[in-house]
Order: structure tokens, then C-alpha cells, then sequence
């Protein structure tokens, strides 16, 4: 790590009774791309804020180069008493220049003159964004900054921090989002942080290590490892295999859809069997939805089976709310007909998260007040219950209002999941939830019976979890991907260039286009791929050897080396992608 230009030394903070965390160090370097991992609860908010010197420390030294500008954009961006998203933008005392915020606003999508009372909450984050970005950080602090923007807005803030001159911190529930940027990790856990010189792509290698190294020396000691019961319950080791055996079984299930689909790019499900008739949940046939002139949804033909697991991708504004409401029957079409079995009986689990009042307990939102809860017809205790959802069960008294943001996203998981329910509804679920809890929500999902309907811009969660994608893109039609994220953005970014390509006239003077590619490109196009893995494969590995707490220490020259290899790997692997994709496109253009 080069010299750090923000350093804190033997930090300690008190929070309620006790500390937070304590003799913490903490250095950060003028290039560094740092992921800050941590349990909802751990204090990773609240650091940030240290760090950002917003609030003071009970303990420690705080050392800053002179003149280094910190600059927070914080999870919850408050707008009142500003009239305006630019009253907001201009409010910070270090304002950035007008004509600044002005021009990032207007690559993000955000009307800065809009009022800010009546601003929804991805305008707010985006005015926020504006005016983090606009006043020229040196050390960038991110928290959660991907919540409530939609999938062009992330991609463009990813585009952003890659040409960052400077340090950013993050902490964000976006694995896509954190594996792209980031190239360093703390991990805040138990009190304690760690850091490691690999980006969250090599997270879960290294924290198998840090558990085994804890175990071995606790052996050694002929002593038991005192972690956390859910850790011996779900250890990352664990939790990777069942990951590996639900991805798989995912596969297994988005093959079986995709038989169903009728050619590519049509809507409408093939009307197949007496069994896949008996199955169908919500059916729809020419559903067609209209606002103000606007044709939100055209001619929509979709079949939804029982199990399946159904993502709504797209823009803001481009309908994804209006289309859930039409599969669940709160919203009738102007045209056309959406069906839904006689037998459908939903929960929605909405982003308002409205039934958390502050003043409740635990106990009370989860069973009453009382000490049992029924769990899909079988009662179980209470802290039984706690437990099966990450949570001390010594919090049944706690307050509402003392939880962090994710930790009451994920008591209202807890209770809405209890419910005998055969459809799902989740209108992005994944705000405000930690790493850990996703994958426990993603457990959950895949052992769900019922059929699912999830509103993400979460890319990884998607392609974790769904098997089909409705993709929106604002002209009204909706396209039916079997697949994840991914499987829809591949499609989603083939058609502009194919719509291009058709529309463009050829000049008479034009040049003919070659009928086939070069000697050279052809082998490139069929040898970079397999290149291109061969390359994801060296960091992998190099990735795990650096994720040796100890290598730092006993071979310092190993650590270098290795950390310059991946370093030239990852050049090597996006100049590979590029080139490749450039080929691809010439291939495209040649049918």
C-alpha cells in the first residue's frame, strides 16, 4: 500500500453500553479502491462517518494530509429545508461550482430543479451523487450508493469510479458492483477490522482462511473456537457448497423454461401440455396499459407457472411497477386479459418497509408480543426463529428504532416469510441488506414453493436467483428471457446495434465490406475466449495466494509480485474482452 493520507489509529467508539469497536487501525492510500464488508449491525455506517470525521471518536488518533477533501455520500440523503435537488446540490459548505454539478447531473438523468419535497428517493440519491461527485474528492466514502438507482445509473456511476483518480471507500450489497471497482477489502467483523490487498472478488477465499487459521490456533490451544453460533451453523465454507448446489439446480430449472419459450424474442409461452395448463398461475393474453397517451405495456402474452421465479428489469420510468401490478391483479389492462388462478394467495414485501414502527419491539413485530410464531402452519420459539435469520436472540426485546437499516429489512423478511403464502411479490428486496443476508434471502427464495415476482437493479442477485426475465426498456414492449441478468442484458445490447445496422443507408461510393474476417481476427475471435478464462482463472489463483493474512508479513516480495501480476492480468483481461467484443460485432454485421 502506498502512503496513506488518511490514517486512524487505535480507534474506539462506545454505542449504547459498550463498544462498537475498539483499537481499531485503519490507513487509507491516495489510490485506493477499498470495499468495506461487515454484518448489518457491525458498525460500517457508523464508521464511515469516523472516517469522514462527521462524528468523533471515544478513542484513537485521526491523522489527514493537509488539504485532502473527504467527501461522504451517505445512505439516506436528507433534502429538507432545501426547495430544490440544486438547493440540496449547493448546500454543503464546500459547494461545487454550478456549472459542475450542472453537467454531472445531466449524464446521471437528474432535473436539478426539481422540487425536493416531492423528489422520490432515486432522485434524491442521484442529487446526492451529484453532489458528492461535483466537489472534487480526494477520499470518496460510499454508502449503499447503488439503493434506488436503476441499472443504467450504476452502470454509469461504475464508469465514473473506474477513471477516480482518488480513494473511495464503499459499502455496498452490489457484488457486481463491488467485484468490478474494488481492489482492496476491510472486513469488519466482530469488533475487529482486517484488510486485505484483493478486491471483493476474493472475499469469500479469504475469509475460509481466516476461520481455518482461527480454528487451527484455537486447537492448538486445545481450546473451543468461540464464534458466533450462525457462523458454525452457516460457515462460508458451507454456504459456498450450497450456493454451488442451488446455482445448479437454477440452471437445471431456467433450461426447462426456456424449452417452454416460443422463438426468440416472442413473449407468448407456448400453450404445451395438460400439465403445464394445471400449473399456470398468472396468464396473460394481449394485455395492453396506457398512461396519459403513453403505451407503458404493449400486447403482453405471458404464462407464469407455479415455481417460477420471475425478474422485472429496466429504467426508471419504463414500467416495471405498472407491469407487477398487472401480474398480481391490482391493476386491470386497458386491453387484453391478465388471468390469475382462483387459488393465488400473495405476500408483498414493498421498499417502503412500512410496518416497522419505531416504537415496537422485535417480539411484537415478529409474534405479537408473544413467544411463539407459526412458520408456515408449525409453531416455533421465537428465538429459534431469530436465530434462522442471522439475528442474536437476545434482541427480542429490542426496539424498532435501535436496528439498523438492514437489520429491519431482514426482521420484516422474518415475518412476511412465516406466512402461508403461494405467491411472492418483492419490490427491491435487496436495499439495505448485508452480503450475508442476501445469500440467506436467496436460501429462502430457492426453497420457496410458491411462485416468485422480484423488482431488482441488484445484477448479481437476478442472476443468482431468477429463472425468468421480463426486461423493459420504456417503448412499451417487454421481453421474455430465459435467464438471469445477464441472459437479458446479452439480448438487450445485440438489438440497438442489429436496429442500427438495419436503418443505416449505404452510400454509393461505400467501400464493399469484406465477406469474412481476416486471418488474424478469425483466430482471435475463436482463440479469445478460451484465453480470456484462461487469464480469469491466473487471478483466481493468485487471488486465493494473496488471500493469506500472513503472506504480508513472511514473504513480502511474493505479495508484491503477486499483487502486480493480477494488477497485469487485469489489463490483459479487459483488453482481451474488448477486443473481442469489437470482433463480435464485425461478425454480427456479416450475419
Amino acid at each position: 500500500m502506498a502512503a496513506p493520507i488518511l490514517s486512524y489509529e487505535d480507534l474506539g467508539l462506545v454505542q449504547g453500553a459498550g463498544w462498537l469497536f475498539r483499537h481499531l487501525d485503519l490507513h487509507i492510500g491516495e489510490r485506493d479502491r477499498l470495499a468495506l464488508i461487515g454484518r448489518n449491525g457491525a458498525g460500517k455506517t457508523t464508521l464511515l462517518k469516523l472516517i469522514a470525521g462527521k462524528i468523533e471518536s471515544d478513542e484513537g488518533r485521526r491523522t489527514i494530509v493537509p488539504g485532502t477533501n473527504v467527501v461522504l455520500l451517505e445512505q439516506d440523503p436528507k433534502v429538507d429545508g432545501c426547495a430544490t435537488l440544486a438547493d440540496f446540490v449547493m448546500a454543503e459548505p464546500n459547494a461545487p461550482a454550478r456549472h459542475e454539478a450542472d453537467a454531472i447531473a445531466d449524464q446521471l438523468g437528474i432535473d436539478l430543479s426539481r422540487e425536493a419535497a416531492s423528489a422520490s428517493g432515486g432522485e434524491r440519491r442521484r442529487a446526492a451523487i451529484v453532489r458528492a461527485l461535483a466537489q472534487n474528492p480526494d477520499v470518496l466514502l460510499l454508502d449503499e450508493p447503488t439503493n434506488h438507482l436503476d441499472i443504467a445509473a450504476i452502470e454509469w456511476l461504475e464508469q465514473w469510479l473506474t477513471r477516480f483518480t482518488g480513494a473511495f471507500v464503499v459499502i455496498s450489497h452490489d457484488r457486481t458492483f463491488l467485484t468490478r471497482l474494488t481492489r482492496q477489502t476491510l472486513w469488519l467483523d466482530r469488533g475487529t477490522i482486517r484488510r486485505s490487498e484483493i478486491g471483493y472478488g476474493g472475499f469469500e477465499a479469504w475469509t475460509e482462511q481466516v476461520y481455518a487459521e482461527e480454528q487451527r490456533a484455537a486447537e492448538k490451544l486445545d481450546a473451543k473456537l468461540k464464534l458466533e453460533e450462525h457462523w458454525l451453523q452457516r460457515g462460508v465454507t458451507g454456504r459456498r457448497r450450497r450456493n454451488m448446489g442451488r446455482l445448479a439446480k437454477l440452471k437445471d430449472m431456467r433450461a426447462e423454461r426456456a424449452a417452454m419459450l416460443g422463438p426468440q424474442g416472442a413473449a407468448a409461452l407456448v400453450t404445451g401440455s395438460d400439465d403445464v395448463k394445471t400449473k399456470v398461475v398468472i396468464d396473460a393474453k394481449h394485455a395492453t396499459k396506457a398512461f396519459e397517451g403513453r403505451v407503458i405495456i404493449r400486447d403482453l402474452n405471458l404464462r407464469i407457472t407455479r415455481g417460477d421465479r420471475i425478474g422485472i428489469v429496466g429504467p426508471n420510468g419504463a414500467g416495471k411497477t405498472t407491469l407487477l401490478r398487472m401480474l398480481t391483479g391490482e391493476l386491470q389492462p386497458d386491453s387484453g386479459v391478465v388471468k390469475l388462478a382462483k387459488t393465488l394467495d400473495g405476500v408483498v414485501i414493498d421498499q417502503q418497509r412500512k410496518l416497522m414502527a419505531p416504537e415496537k419491539r422485535v417480539r411484537d413485530v415478529l409474534a405479537d408480543g408473544g413467544d411463539w410464531i407459526e412458520v408456515l402452519g408449525v409453531k416455533k420459539h421465537i428465538h429459534g426463529y431469530l436465530k434462522d435469520f442471522l439475528f442474536d436472540p437476545n434482541m427480542v426485546e429490542a426496539r424498532i428504532a435501535t436496528l439498523s437499516g438492514g437489520e429491519r429489512s431482514r426482521l420484516l423478511l422474518a415475518r412476511e416469510f412465516a406466512r402461508r403464502s403461494n405467491l411472492l411479490v418483492l419490490d427491491e428486496p435487496t436495499n439495505d441488506l448485508d452480503l450475508e443476508t442476501l445469500d440467506l434471502l436467496q436460501e429462502v427464495i430457492a426453497d420457496y414453493e410458491g411462485t416468485v415476482l422480484i423488482v431488482s437493479h441488484d445484477r448479481d442477485f437476478l442472476d443468482r436467483t431468477v429463472t425468468l426475465t421480463l426486461g423493459l426498456d420504456g417503448s412499451g414492449t417487454v421481453d421474455v428471457v430465459a435467464g438471469g441478468y445477464a441472459d437479458w442484458d446479452a439480448r438487450r445490447k445485440k438489438r440497438p446495434e442489429a436496429k442500427k445496422a438495419a436503418a443505416k443507408p449505404t452510400p454509393v461510393a461505400e467501400k464493399p465490406k469484406a465477406a469474412k474476417l481476416s486471418y488474424k481476427d478469425q483466430r482471435d475471435y475463436d482463440l479469445l475466449p478460451k484465453r480470456i478464462e484462461e487469464i480469469e482463472a491466473a487471478i483466481a489463483r493468485d487471488e486465493a495466494a494473496l488471500a493469506d493474512p500472513a503472506l504480508y508479513v513472511s514473504d513480502p516480495a511474493r505479495f508484491a509480485a503477486l499483487t502486480k501480476a493480477i494488477e497485469a492480468a487485469r489489463a490483459e483481461k479487459d483488453a482481451a474482452e474488448e477486443r473481442w467484443l469489437e470482433l463480435a460485432e464485425q461478425v454480427e454485421a456479416l450475419g
